[in-house]
């Protein structure tokens, strides 16, 4: 009998994706309207039949234990679990996660307790929809140690990633951390043999780790009793030399959204005709939170290559290559042009509305006759009337405010931000 633990990394601080990650863990980051990251490597797990996960995270985890302990709840017939595993002190350890491999290593035991025969090991930071039961099979008939999920790259897109050197029956030789534009390597591509046989298109020369793993236990064990911190730099290509490494090549969909222009452009792509990621794909569902809300109003408004979550009230004049999550309120002619509006916790009452008034604060939402463009408004922002915001192109690609962030040229409203009348941003 087989038993696999998946393990979804949630990651360090997501410095990369600040100021989202001000209040909240990596995973809890709000993505397509109305799920969260982690929902995306959860959800690939459960359409796979994999239902035993752990979640690793260790900052801001409140809102992530509160979004899991709420969504993924398994009857007793059909079994699993869901459960984040912040970091923690014991006798044998007392320190922060100092890497990927460092963090599996410190919940060793917490993982023994399940006696699993194997382990997959999935990011919590990026898109893609995948078969991972497919990837398993592939896994067993090989008879390999540890199994990388790989996609086929262009040199551009080998920059920042991990790349791999296959042999003509898939088992990795070497292994290149982010080898940068400048360093040949050609002794890289993938073979014409292997490239044929897996069809790879021929403008796609590198195979690059997509940070997916399937480790037997026993190879996993071996593989972390040492000091190294992270899979990728240390842990795999340690492996390499010693156990049977293989590779599998995924030619699906797979964008890291771990950076702010990445985690932007690709919820903006969401609402194209031809998205690269189907959220209406329901064979392979994206799972979250149940908030039984009402269906979205939409009182006045042109929208154009757009999606609209449950339970927003539109008066807007238009909203354009943009994303409205839950309870987004956008009052009497704003417009919306190149924007991820996240959306609010909560309504507010007319008594809530009074006290706004009285106390000179903004409601809710997009103010009236607000411009806004090319910017990430986080949950729960009050943003004035007549705010011009990413309108005028000469501000900074990466700029800090008391109410604002500029990162890679995109405006960031902060969560709960409040942002006055007349705002010129």
């Amino acid at each position: 009998m087989t038993k696999i633990l998946s393990v979804v990394l949630g990651g360090g601080k997501g410095s990369r994706l600040y100021p989202l990650t001000k209040e909240r863990a990596k995973p809890a980051v709000p993505f397509g309207g109305k799920f969260r990251l982690v929902d995306i490597p959860i959800s690939n797990c459960i359409n796979s039949g994999f239902r035993n996960i752990f979640v690793l995270t260790q900052f801001n985890t409140a809102s992530l234990h509160f979004h899991i302990s709420s969504t993924y709840r398994f009857d007793t017939f059909s079994g699993g679990f869901v459960e984040v595993l912040a970091a923690e002190q014991t006798f044998d350890n007392d320190d922060w996660y100092m890497g990927t491999a460092d963090a599996v290593r410190k919940n060793a035991f917490h993982f023994h307790s399940q006696e699993p025969t194997h382990y997959m090991i999935l990011s919590g930071d990026q898109l893609y929809r995948m078969d991972l039961q497919d990837f398993f099979k592939k896994h067993m008939e090989s008879g390999a140690d540890v199994t990388i999920a790989a996609t086929p790259v262009n040199r551009k897109n080998a920059d920042q990633l991990g790349i791999l050197q296959l042999d003509n029956k898939g088992y990795i030789n070497s292994f290149l951390e982010k080898p940068g534009p400048d360093k040949n390597i050609d002794e890289y591509k993938i073979p014409a043999l292997r490239k044929k046989t897996d069809a790879i298109p021929e403008h796609k020369d590198y195979l690059a780790s997509m940070g997916i793993y399937i480790f037997n236990a026993e190879a996993l064990d071996k593989g972390l009793d040492n000091d190294f911190a992270d899979f990728g730099k240390e842990v795999i290509p340690m492996m390499i030399n010693k156990s049977r490494v293989r590779a599998h090549v995924y030619k699906g969909y797979w964008e890291d959204i771990g950076t702010i222009r990445n985690f932007f452009e690709s919820n903006l792509n969401l609402a194209t005709p031809r998205p690269f990621f189907n959220l209406y794909d329901m064979e392979y569902p994206i799972y979250t939170h149940r908030r039984d809300l009402p269906p979205s109003k939409v009182n006045s408004c042109h929208f154009h290559r757009a999606l609209a979550s449950e339970g927003s009230i539109i008066n807007g004049e238009s909203v354009v290559d943009s994303l409205v999550g839950v309870r987004s309120f956008i009052h009497r002619g704003a417009t919306l042009d190149h924007v991820y509006i996240m959306g609010a916790d909560l309504y507010e009452t007319t008594r809530d509305k009074e006290i706004n008034k009285a106390i000179g604060r903004p409601n809710l939402g997009i103010g009236p006759g607000t411009q806004v463009r090319k910017a990430i408004i986080d949950k729960s922002v009050r943003i004035g009337q007549d705010c011009r915001i990413g309108i005028d192109d000469n501000y900074r690609a990466d700029f800090e405010a008391e109410h604002y962030y500029i990162r890679d040229g995109i405006i960031i409203i902060p969560k709960k931000a409040i942002i006055p009348d007349g705002t010129v941003i």
